[in-house]
C-alpha cells in the first residue's frame, strides 16, 4: 500500500497557499545546467535529474532553443551571492526583493517556475544554499530532492512534513514510490498539461491506484 490512498491526500500536493488547486508539468524538455559545486559532483547532480524526468518521461537534452539552458541549479552560501550572478536579474526582474526576503528568513532553498503561454512548465530556477542542515545532507540525496521538486509544480507544503524520499534498511536513500508513482501519473499523455480544478486530482488517483 502507498502512503498517497485518497484523492484528498493527492489534492493536498497540488493546492496552494491560498486555496486554489494548481498542477503543472514541464512543456519541453529539460535542458539543466548547474552552478557552485565541484566538478567531480556535477554528474551526480545531473543524474538525479535524468533519473527524474525519465521517471516523467521527459527527455533531457543539451540546449533548449529558446533559452539555451531552462533547468538552472544554483548552489551557494550566501543568498546575496545571487545578487552578483551576470544576468540573473534579466531572467528573474524580482531577484533584489527576493534576495533579501529569503535571506531574512534563514531560507535554504527556493525554486522559482517559468511559464509558457499555455501555462506548463518552460524554465525552473533552483536556488539552494548550503547551510544547516544542507550541509549534513549527502550529494545523491540532496540532487535527488531537488529534482523531484523542479519536476513539477508542487503546492509549498507539498513536502513541508515529509521528505519525498525515504531510506532502505540498508541504508539506500530513494524515491518513495507514491511520489515516484504521483510524478507518473502526472506525465500521462492523456493528462492534461496544466490543472487547475481539483477534479484533476481524481484523474491522478485513478492512474495511481492502476499503478499498484
Amino acid at each position: 500500500m502507498t502512503a498517497l490512498i485518497t484523492p484528498e491526500d493527492i489534492a493536498a500536493h497540488f493546492t496552494q497557499p491560498d486555496g486554489s488547486y494548481r498542477f503543472a508539468r514541464w512543456g519541453r524538455p529539460l535542458a539543466p545546467i548547474v552552478f557552485g559545486v565541484e566538478e567531480e559532483t556535477l554528474p551526480i547532480v545531473k543524474g538525479a535529474i535524468e533519473a527524474v524526468a525519465a521517471l516523467a518521461g521527459q527527455e533531457v537534452v543539451e540546449t533548449d532553443p529558446e533559452l539555451g539552458a531552462n533547468l538552472m541549479v544554483f548552489f551557494f552560501r550566501d543568498w546575496q551571492e545571487l545578487t552578483g550572478v551576470p544576468n540573473l536579474d534579466r531572467l528573474l526582474p524580482e531577484l533584489g526583493p527576493l534576495v533579501d526576503r529569503l535571506d531574512a528568513a534563514g531560507a535554504t532553498q527556493y525554486r522559482a517556475f517559468r511559464f509558457d503561454e499555455a501555462g506548463a512548465i518552460r524554465a525552473c530556477f533552483v536556488f539552494i544554499r548550503m547551510a544547516g542542515d544542507m550541509l549534513d545532507l549527502p550529494a545523491e540525496t540532496l540532487a535527488l530532492g531537488q529534482a523531484v521538486q523542479a519536476i513539477l509544480l508542487w503546492s509549498e507544503g507539498a513536502f513541508a512534513s515529509r521528505s519525498p524520499l525515504g531510506r532502505l534498511e540498508n541504508g539506500n536513500v530513494i524515491l518513495r514510490p507514491e511520489i515516484a508513482m504521483l510524478i507518473r501519473a502526472g506525465y500521462d499523455p492523456v493528462l492534461p498539461a496544466v490543472a487547475e480544478d481539483a477534479t484533476h486530482a481524481l484523474r491522478l488517483f485513478a492512474r495511481v491506484e492502476a499503478s499498484r
